[in-house]
Formats: structure tokens, sequence, C-alpha cells
């Protein structure tokens, strides 16, 4: 083992990296016993961090391939934690220098973090919740969703805990992004679009007006694919109520999500030729086929014109149904399974082709009671502005 040491001692001070991944091969090895390869693993990772100008340059070598391996086969505790220490430094390597995002974040990802003080190991509730959302941003760098939905998950079992929180607001705003661009990616759209919302009213200095916009522009985006049904429309009402809506016309990749919402809070249909340039803004987890053959953005404006038909008409024949939908639409068979998902309210006659909509007296005095009271909003915002003038 001494001999091994002094063997690494050498090849760090002469920066000869051949000697050390020779130390560090099968047959260079072999002689020490599993406890000693451990410790000899241990004093390299220690013995690299600590020896000045070693690194980083010599991760762009061989030994970037040792010390990987080193980190996997060391003892119980390292010298004033050297290892995370490397874990950090190789890190910022990978995603500075090699772009390599999901190499990073599982590197960072075998880091050691204890919450007890005296541990070397130890580290604060911010320091943790920093470290898993710089896990889960990597992983959603390379639409790794899985892997980023663990790590913010664990973020949000930290970030409750983080001492004086306004000192901090920079990684509990980081951490609340990912969360929202994690629901988004995984397809929760309308947990993604209320979080999304929620950033976009952030009354704070560290994010500029334009991403506010922004976050408020992806906040209308998942409202508008979210699937059909009262948690949608209550979202909806979210976004169609905030007074910055219209500025979005102005932002080129979102000047027509104003005008969606718009039409889908006030249950307007909509027709195909209005949701073309929508439909290109979209990343590609949005615009994904789905088993049906429909895309997201298809199936969600065709459940939002069925309902929107419904409120217009007592009756409608199929065919025209198809018209309204798109020519190509099996309005049979999806009207039969909105119904039956408790979505839409009618009966369908084969015989005749003519699906008959039931109006429920419930809903229409809820929309009602709705529609008052956003106007009565809508009148004392006026009054306000008035009397402040």
């Amino acid at each position: 083992m001494e001999s091994s040491t002094r063997k690494v001692d050498a090849a760090i001070a002469a920066n000869d990296i051949g000697s050390l991944t020779v130390v560090f091969s099968p047959s260079g090895m072999s002689d020490l016993g599993q406890g000693e390869q451990r410790a000899l693993c241990g004093y390299l990772v220690k013995k690299a961090v600590t020896t000045p100008n070693f690194l980083p340059a010599a991760f762009a070598t061989p030994l970037m391939a040792v010390l990987s391996t080193c980190l996997s086969n060391l003892p119980t505790v390292v010298e004033h934690a050297a290892d995370s220490t490397l874990r950090q430094m190789l890190f910022d390597y990978l995603v500075n220098k090699d772009g390599d995002y999901s190499g990073a974040a599982r590197i960072l990802g075998g880091m050691r973090m204890e919450s007890e003080a005296g541990s070397p190991y130890y580290k604060s509730p911010a320091d943790t919740c920093d470290v898993y959302v710089n896990i889960a941003e990597c992983f959603l760098e390379e639409d790794e969703t899985v892997e980023a939905d663990s790590a913010v998950t664990k973020a949000g079992m930290v970030v409750e805990n983080i001492t004086e929180p306004d000192q901090h607001m920079g990684l509990i705003l980081r951490y609340k992004s990912t969360y929202a661009r994690v629901l988004d990616a995984n397809r929760k759209f309308l947990q993604a679009s209320s979080r999304y919302h929620d950033l976009s009213q952030s009354a704070t200095d560290l994010i500029d007006a334009d991403d506010l916009l922004q976050l408020l522009g992806r906040a209308a985006t998942c409202a508008i694919l979210a699937p059909s049904g009262a948690q949608k429309h209550r979202v909806l009402g979210l976004v169609y109520q905030d007074d910055r809506l219209h500025q979005l016309d102005a932002m080129a990749s979102l000047e027509t999500h104003a005008m969606l919402v718009t039409k889908m809070y006030c249950s307007q249909v909509i027709r195909p030729a209005e949701v073309v340039q929508f439909e290109a803004s979209l990343s590609d987890h949005q615009k994904a086929l789905r088993g049906d053959g429909y895309t997201i953005v298809q199936q969600s404006v065709m459940e939002h014109n069925m309902i929107s038909v419904s409120r217009l008409y007592k009756s409608i024949y199929l065919t025209e149904l198809s018209k309204i939908l798109g020519n190509n639409v099996a309005a049979e068979k999806m009207a039969a399974t909105m119904i039956m998902e408790g979505s839409l309210h009618g009966e369908i006659d084969q015989v005749d082709g003519i699906l008959h909509f039931r109006k429920d007296e419930e809903d229409a005095w809820n929309r009602g009671i709705m529609s008052f009271c956003t106007e009565l909003n809508n009148v004392t915002d006026s009054i306000k502005e008035v009397t402040a003038a």
C-alpha cells in the first residue's frame, strides 16, 4: 500500500497520467486487498483535489476514467469529503466543457449528503436542494424525464426546510421552475400550467419582465393542451383573467396564445387554421402522437370544440359535427368516449346519426355565476384604475 501511495505522489507531482493509469489498472491493483484498494482510491481522490493546478486539466486525459472508477470504490469516509469536491468539479467540467448533461447529472447524483451537522458530508437544506435541482436541470436537457422527476421530487422534500428563504430566493425559484418543467415534460399539463402561472406572477427582481411573460406563455400553452374538464376551465380562467395576456401578441412565438385561451375559456369554436401557428411553437413532447392517431393539440382542440358545440346546439347530425371537428374525425366515437368519461352530457341516436345534447341546469347556473363574477371583477378593476388616475 505504501509503495502504491508513493507512486501516486510521484505521478501527480510529475503530472504523469500514464503512470497513474498503470497503478490503478487491474494488474496494478491485483496485489492489494479490497480494503486497501478502497483506501488507495480515496488517497488518489484526495491527492488529485488538493494538488494545485492538477485538476481540471487532468479531466481531458485517460485519468477521467480512472477517477470515475475510483469514485465507485471508496472507503466509508474520504478525508475532508474530497470525493464530494471531486464530483462537483467533474460536474462543472462535463457541463461546461463536454456538454454531457446526462453524465454530469449521474456524477453529481452519487454525491454523499448528510443532514447531521458533525458529519464531513453535512450539507444544509439549501445546498442539498441546489444539488438536486442541478441534477434535474441536467436530466431535462437530455429529455430524461423520469430521472428529472426523481431528482426534483427529492429537492421538494428539502426545500421547505431551507432557513432564511429570502436569502435563497433564487434557488427556490429555480426549484419551482424546474418542477413546472418536469410536470410539462411528463404531460401533466394542468399542474404545469398552474405552476407556470404562479411563477409568472413572482414579484421579484430576480426574474426579468420578459421572462415572466415567457412563463405566462408557457402557462397558456399547457392550459390549452390540458384534457377537457372543470379543472381545465379553472386554469384557463387564471390565464384569461391575467392582465398581461394580450402582451403575448407582441411575441412572435406566442402571438396566437391569447386568442386560443380566450376562445377556449369563452367556449367558442376553434377552426383548424387557427391552431397552425400555435402548433409550430410547441416543444417535441407537446407534439407527441397519441395512441388514437391524433396529436395532443388535435385532441385538445377537438374535445374543446365538442363541448362548445354542445352549448350552441340541442342536437347535431354527426356528419355536420365531423365537419366542425375535422373531416377525418370519427365524431361518433369521440362523442361516445367523452360521454362515458363524463366530460360531455348527451345521447347518440345511431339510427338517425344525431347527437342529442343534454343540458345540465346546474352547470348552466354555475357558468352564469362564474360569468357574473368575472364581469364584476372587470368592473371593479376598471373602477380602481379610474380612481387611481
